[in-house]
């Protein structure tokens, strides 16, 4: 079996594990999903993963098709469990994530999507970063840890290396390890 397919099962078997206990406190009322961002996520994700397979992603594209569909059943348990307050700036986020959506499907750019993806995905992060500063104990630090480890291990399954196969990663390395940094400081910094 090659490699590139064992670290891409490596890496979706990461990423499952790592929504158990996002889910588990989801249910306990420990955590509380920002609703928008895990829309947003889920359609980020979702384009990402064609955009990837597009350019040779193969088995490096796994994991972002696996975090779609996990993105998506967060944002639906948060319907019901997860926070509703949204913003002007979770609307305009919402809106970015369909333009990169549709752009990539007028223009057939997969690379232009995926830098918009990108940008958008930070916009994203927005409504959970703004909530989990002042609330860190309602988001499950452990989710983002492994997020960057699921990535990380992604990167060294793609099937070809190129922009547009390696910036969505790339990007969501870097904010969930500042996401991730932030709740601890904040957690700390509330506690003393």
């Amino acid at each position: 079996m090659d490699y590139k397919v064992i670290l891409g099962i490596i890496a979706v078997a990461i990423g499952l594990v790592s929504y158990i206990p996002y889910f588990k406190d989801i249910f306990y009322g420990q955590t509380k999903p920002h609703i928008f961002s895990w829309l947003i996520w889920a359609l980020l994700e979702g384009t990402d993963f064609f955009a990837q397979l597009s350019k040779g992603g193969a088995a490096g594209a796994w994991v972002t098709g696996t975090t779609a569909v996990l993105c998506l059943s967060v944002f639906v348990v948060s319907l019901s469990r997860g926070e509703k307050n949204i913003t002007r700036t979770d609307k305009i986020t919402f809106v970015g994530a369909l333009l990169g959506l549709l752009f990539w499907l007028v223009t057939s750019n997969p690379l232009t999507a995926v830098i918009l993806v990108s940008i958008t995905d930070f916009l994203g992060f927005v409504p959970t970063f703004r909530k989990s500063y002042y609330r860190p104990h309602e988001e499950t630090a452990k989710l983002y840890a492994m997020s960057v480890l699921k990535l990380a291990v992604s990167l060294f399954a793609l099937g070809s290396f190129n922009p547009t196969t390696v910036i969505y990663p790339a990007s969501l390395i870097l904010t969930n390890t500042v996401f991730v940094v932030m709740i601890l400081i904040r957690r700390k910094s509330i506690h003393e």
